[in-house]
């Protein structure tokens, strides 16, 4: 023989089931407009890549290819050629020939940024990378790559930057000349170094 049911079970609980329909019934909606009104992304939001150029047009890619080793989705992959005097795409020996992301398998993680020892690849803001045809979302080298901005030159091109070509790309800069002030100031900081060590 069933147990009966008690009162609070016939009609309370049926309304306390409703209780989060009842109290959000109300309310005014929070609707989200998309595509027609798109909201900002956080500033490091991980998105689409990004190839980054030197600010002569060279490319940063050197293919080295750690970014396609420390993808844990296997979505990058890169061949690297060597550069000649003749043709020049990057400052180094070596650089990106072939170079592409499966979108269809990349994960978003970042760790090809991290490993990336140039900073020849970040990642933009851009998320809209849904499409109809699996073979568009191969992106290739041409669709990763910074745009020219002006005063950039489109590879092939001997390196442009400066008197001596290779510190510049090697983040040696020269010091700015000292002002006849700066002197004094220099002199009592090392005399200041040398009486610690004595």
């Amino acid at each position: 023989m069933a147990e009966s049911k008690s009162l609070k079970e016939q009609f309370w609980d049926p309304v306390a089931g409703f209780g989060v329909t009842f109290r959000t019934m109300f309310k005014k909606v929070v609707t989200e407009q998309y595509p027609f009104e798109k909201q900002p992304t956080a500033p490091r939001f991980h998105g689409r890549h990004q190839l980054n150029r030197w600010p002569d047009g060279l490319e940063k890619c050197i293919g080295c290819e750690l970014c396609a080793w420390a993808c844990p989705a296997d979505a990058i992959y890169v061949e690297g050629a060597s550069n000649t005097e003749d043709e020049r795409f990057s400052p180094g020996e070596r650089y990106g020939r072939v170079y592409q992301i499966n979108y269809l398998r990349c994960i978003l993680c970042g760790l090809c940024i991290e490993a990336c020892p140039t900073r020849a690849l970040t990642m933009t803001n851009e998320y809209e990378l849904a499409d109809n045809n699996r073979a568009d979302l191969i992106y290739e080298k041409s669709d990763l790559l910074a745009p020219l901005l002006p005063g950039m030159e489109q590879p092939p091109h001997p390196m442009r930057l400066g008197d001596d070509d290779d510190a510049y790309y090697r983040g040696e800069f020269k010091a700015a000349p000292e002002e006849p002030g700066d002197e004094a100031s220099r002199r009592a900081a090392a005399a200041t170094q040398q009486g610690g060590e004595g």
